[in-house]
């Protein structure tokens, strides 16, 4: 390989990383984005593995963005589990919430993840899953809801656990579908994007080691130099992006979203 070639490498893995992870906290599907950019740029087709280490790294940025709310909720939910202390009631019950949310995507993608790529990863299917990602953040592009940690019930949990699942094909962004779902259910926007995003970290922790025979091929570590330039890249656009997304937010502009997802749904059925 020469040094042109190299360089070309470099970019190229600089390139997915940076895209997986500013895309992955927005709601227009990071999976997504990754087929059509491979697609448009006839980029070498990345393995699953790799795709699993890019979510670790914006696991890590996430973790970090939301690191006193976990102290938090670990250290009252112990208190309340150990100590009976009523105070971490709510606590532990966002916890358990959490664990029984992640339940659906987690049993679904272990069993048909695979299965599930190789449908669905053409650039057709991203498209049409990129506008029904566009019509869902349209539906709750007004919304405001009035629920907060403490008022969440099992089945806030369930439907957003299944919300998640759904997102496991390519185009139907993660954070999207559950926090289409949170708000559908009444929640506050900040309750949405905690519950949204902390749902995030065990999918992608469990992801993680599951896969860790295939990371630690010797194939895949004679890339790991390559690799980490990606992961790098992945990580911090993640934490930056996610920073941006909750301003966003904030004020409400979720529609520029929805316009997002339909135009680049669009190209995606009709172009690619």
């Amino acid at each position: 390989m020469t040094l042109l070639d190299r360089l070309i490498l470099i970019i190229q893995y600089i390139f997915l990383g940076f895209v997986q992870g500013f895309t992955e906290p927005i709601p227009i599907s990071s999976s997504g984005h990754l087929v059509m950019i491979q697609d448009i740029f006839g980029l070498k087709g990345t393995d699953l593995s790799f795709e699993i280490l890019l979510h670790f790294a914006s696991l890590i940025a996430i973790v970090m963005i939301y690191w006193d709310d976990i102290i938090h909720l670990a250290t009252k939910g112990c208190q309340y589990l150990f100590k009976k202390d009523q105070s971490g009631k709510q606590e532990f019950n966002f916890i358990i919430y959490l664990i029984i949310a992640t339940i659906p995507a987690g049993v679904l993608g272990v069993l048909f993840e695979d299965a599930i790529g190789e449908t669905f990863s053409t650039a057709k299917m991203v498209g049409i899953s990129l506008i029904v990602t566009g019509i869902a953040l349209w539906i709750i592009r007004n919304l405001r809801g009035r629920k907060t940690d403490g008022e969440l019930t099992m089945k806030d949990a369930i439907i957003v656990g299944l919300a998640q699942a759904v997102a496991l094909i390519p185009g139907i962004s993660r954070s999207g579908a559950t926090l289409v779902a949170a708000m559908l259910l009444g929640m506050k926007q900040e309750t949405a994007l905690k519950f949204s995003f902390l749902l995030f970290i065990p999918v992608s922790l469990g992801s993680f080691i599951l896969s860790i025979d295939s990371l630690l091929t010797d194939q895949f570590i004679s890339q790991w130099p390559i690799y980490l330039i990606s992961f790098i890249t992945a990580g911090v656009a993640t934490y930056f992006s996610l920073r941006w997304f909750m301003n966003i937010m904030a004020r409400g502009n979720l529609v520029y979203f929805s316009i997002y997802c339909f135009i680049a749904g669009s190209i995606a059925i009709l172009i690619l």
